[in-house]
């Protein structure tokens, strides 16, 4: 990404989004030495605890156990929905939306070669074929000028 000015030795401003934003606070706060991280990844004691008594039960999956059911509950209640589907992770999280919006052989999905290699493989796993668009030099995202 190309700075908005090109002053000599002047910093260079690039517009984030807020998380960015406070990621890089922290990244120049490492590279200072100002900061110190804990081991990761971190579990609290409620969440082991939650963790072990599942194990224990020995209904460890979604058919048998609970978990997973009451999260879907409670996650649906939150949003204000009657109901929420929980999924193991992103990748089927996409090539569910996909199925849901009826994509299947000779569409076109547009995403970007900035993203984790799903975006695109949701669409091949579909028959799709994925399109890849650039993305906006400021917002790093697809705009309906770069596609």
């Amino acid at each position: 990404m190309r700075p908005h000015h090109s002053t000599p030795g002047a910093r260079r401003v690039v517009p984030m989004m807020p998380w960015t934003a406070a990621f890089v606070s922290a990244c120049e706060a490492m590279r200072a030495n100002t900061v110190a991280f804990g081991p990761w990844p971190h579990h609290a004691a409620d969440e082991l605890a939650a963790v072990q008594r599942v194990l224990a039960s020995g209904r460890t999956n979604y058919w048998t156990g609970e978990e997973a059911r009451a999260f879907e509950r409670e996650y649906a209640a939150a949003l204000g929905r009657r109901r929420a589907v929980a999924l193991h992770n992103g990748t089927l999280a996409l090539e569910l939306a996909l199925v849901a919006l009826g994509v299947g052989p000779d569409d076109e999905v547009i995403t970007t070669a900035r993203t984790f290699i799903a975006s695109a493989s949701a669409a091949v796993v579909r028959g799709a074929r994925p399109v890849i668009a650039d993305v906006d030099r400021d917002s790093g995202n697809l705009t309906s000028a770069t596609v």
